[in-house]
């Protein structure tokens, strides 16, 4: 047990096991052949393709989309603080004193 001898841990790999590299390598190969022949039209990129796409993929987020509610602001949470502040300087001395 040395302190500056310690082991590496396993690096984390996971195979899939429906998936076929070579199959999508060669579908990849393909499809820029014929991009480049001009059987198929160039990829545009367009940013609002794009957009919105980590929403949609995580479900805490698409559930609060649906439901429409917006966060607190830090704002609402600091006036709440310091009212709540106030409320206890009250009542530690009795009477309303800044």
């Amino acid at each position: 047990m040395g302190f500056f001898k310690m082991k590496k841990p396993r690096r984390f790999n996971l195979p899939y096991v429906y998936y076929d590299e070579r199959k999508e390598k060669l579908a990849q190969m393909e499809e820029n052949a014929k991009r480049e022949l001009g059987m198929w039209p160039q990829k545009n990129i367009n940013p609002e393709d794009i957009r919105g796409k980590f929403v949609e993929s995580t479900t805490h987020l698409k559930r609060r989309k649906q439901s429409k509610r917006k966060p607190v602001h830090v704002g609402v949470v600091l006036a709440i603080i310091a009212l709540l502040l106030l409320l206890w300087r009250y009542l530690q001395i009795g009477r309303w004193e800044f």
